[in-house]
């Protein structure tokens, strides 16, 4: 049986926390922006922090596991 649990996590991450597709931190003109469709450096960095975080807890902490077939 394969282990798709790792594949899940980290697709759905990578697409929720992409920079200027729903939110964007830092936003240009502000804190926070929503779906700007835009992005900075200082953002791509503070997503890809937030993206490692989140993944490690998932993957390492809870162990999420989804076999198939």
């Amino acid at each position: 049986m394969l282990d798709w649990g790792p594949v899940f996590v980290a697709v759905v991450l990578f697409v929720l926390l992409s920079p200027g597709l729903l939110f964007q931190l830092p936003g240009s003109h502000g804190c926070v922006e929503f779906g700007s469709f835009h992005t900075s450096g200082a953002a791509i960095m503070i997503h890809s922090l937030l993206y490692f975080g989140l993944i490690c807890v998932f993957l390492l902490a809870i162990k999420v596991h989804f076999y198939v077939g």
